[in-house]
């Protein structure tokens, strides 16, 4: 877990604790690749489009992935007013508690408080955790690393030298203490990291997935036979070496075509294809889907939605 979260860091940018007045609805729409969410006072819920809403109890953490578009509301039904998008953040150190961007559902009194942060991924492993996820995990706070509601509530509203760094590993910490429960029933190849000889074959792949690889030269890197690789890979893991490397290259695949404008033979050649054609016939059978079809729509500069 360790090793996989190596590479997940705070972007330098965190809401303020906004104390929200009901009914509010927030549409996130920040380009994030991992957003987390805590309750410091009351309860929400996560909207995500085409899945059952989920509910946060005060001190619950909600981790979402960035390609789940989604809104956080005091109630499943009520309609966003707000599109949230990264400038809404505060990078460069300015601090959550001062004006940055525009303010997010600004109140007074006793209604609840949301803190929501953000995270940027760099390195495959990262990258292959947030595919991994589930696109809404929830975790409680309770008995976990992270502070009490009201020592979070306090941390964010001081200011002083170091302060953003803070922050950044507060970020830290609550994606650490959400993802420790699910990694207990985590997908079969994070457990496979902790192997010496699937471990390294994984680490060569994420790290170089246009390389040609082949079942025998991994083999050959983690210094067993072929068919003793082959087993063990196989049992660990829950699929055959080739196999699990077709679907990272496809997932791979997939997150450039909706997330930048390179050609489709382009993205092809950097995943390990030989060109789009062999890209397609690869994502057709692993997707059932033609690589087109995952193309990200253009961004509304007026709304921030796609």
């Amino acid at each position: 877990m360790s090793e996989l979260l190596t590479d997940v860091w705070g972007r330098g940018a965190v809401f303020r604790p906004a104390v929200l007045r009901t009914p509010w609805a927030l549409r996130m729409s920040t380009g994030a690749p991992l957003m987390v969410a805590t309750m410091l006072r009351g309860h929400a819920w996560v909207v995500a489009d085409g899945r059952d809403p989920v509910r946060i109890a005060e001190g619950q953490i909600a981790v979402v992935r960035g390609d789940v578009p989604y809104a956080v509301a005091d109630a499943p039904s009520s309609v966003p007013t707000w599109t949230v998008t990264a400038a809404d953040y505060c990078p460069g150190g300015t601090g959550p508690t001062r004006s940055c961007g525009r303010p997010v559902g600004e109140g007074t009194g006793e209604g609840p408080v949301l803190l929501t942060g953000a995270f940027e991924r760099r390195g495959g492993f990262s990258r292959h955790l947030l595919h991994a996820l589930p696109a809404v995990l929830v975790a409680p706070a309770a008995g976990s690393a992270v502070p009490s509601a009201e020592a979070m509530a306090e941390e964010v509203t001081r200011t002083g030298p170091g302060q953003m760094l803070v922050l950044e590993r507060l970020l830290d910490l609550i994606l650490v203490s959400a993802l420790r429960g699910w990694f207990d029933e985590a997908p079969d190849w994070c457990r496979g990291m902790d192997d010496p000889w699937t471990g390294t074959a994984l680490r060569l792949m994420y790290d170089s997935p246009a390389y040609p690889w082949t079942v025998a030269e991994l083999a050959a890197k983690t210094g067993v036979s072929r068919a003793a690789f082959a087993r063990r890979f196989t049992a660990l893991v829950g699929e055959p070496p080739m196999t699990h490397l077709t679907g990272w290259r496809i997932a791979l695949a997939a997150e450039l075509l909706r997330d930048t404008d390179l050609t489709v033979d382009a993205i092809a050649r950097r995943v390990g294809y030989s060109g789009a054609f062999a890209l397609s016939v690869a994502f057709k059978r692993v997707r059932g889907s033609r690589p087109s079809d995952h193309r990200r729509p253009p961004l509304d500069e007026r709304t921030g939605e796609r």
